[in-house]
């Protein structure tokens, strides 16, 4: 279901006021941008084959520190397959820059301020 005008218009200006007062926050969330390393994920799976069949000639030898070694290579390809990892470029999200600009003064109330009072009158119309 769409969001209407009104909804959209709410929710950016929430993005707006979020990557305006925590610049920082926003900074940190940015730079983690996790992607598919195609590699890890061949090896990791290659990983899981070799531990699979050193798992399976371990019961099959009736050796068991050789089942036990199969199960941690195993294991270990799973992992490093499902594991991303992050981006070395630190880059800003895209479309979301605040622009450069003066800081609202005083006599601008914050959104949450808004947001609040909008609240307020809506409860004391409703009683």
């Amino acid at each position: 279901m769409p969001l209407s005008e009104q909804e959209q218009r709410l929710l950016e200006e929430m993005e707006r006021s979020l990557y305006h007062n925590d610049a920082d926050f926003v900074a940190t969330v940015g730079a983690t941008r996790l992607r598919p390393n195609y590699r890890s994920i061949a090896l990791g799976v290659l990983l899981a084959v070799v531990g699979i069949a050193t798992l399976i000639a371990g019961v099959a030898l009736q050796q068991l520190w050789l089942g036990i070694v199969g199960f941690v290579v195993m294991f270990g390809g799973v992992l490093l397959a499902l594991t991303p990892t992050r981006s070395l470029r630190r880059s800003a999200p895209s479309g979301r820059e605040t622009p450069a600009g003066p800081r609202p003064g005083p006599q601008d109330s914050g959104f949450m301020d808004r947001l609040n009072d909008r609240w307020d009158r809506r409860q004391d119309e409703n009683h």
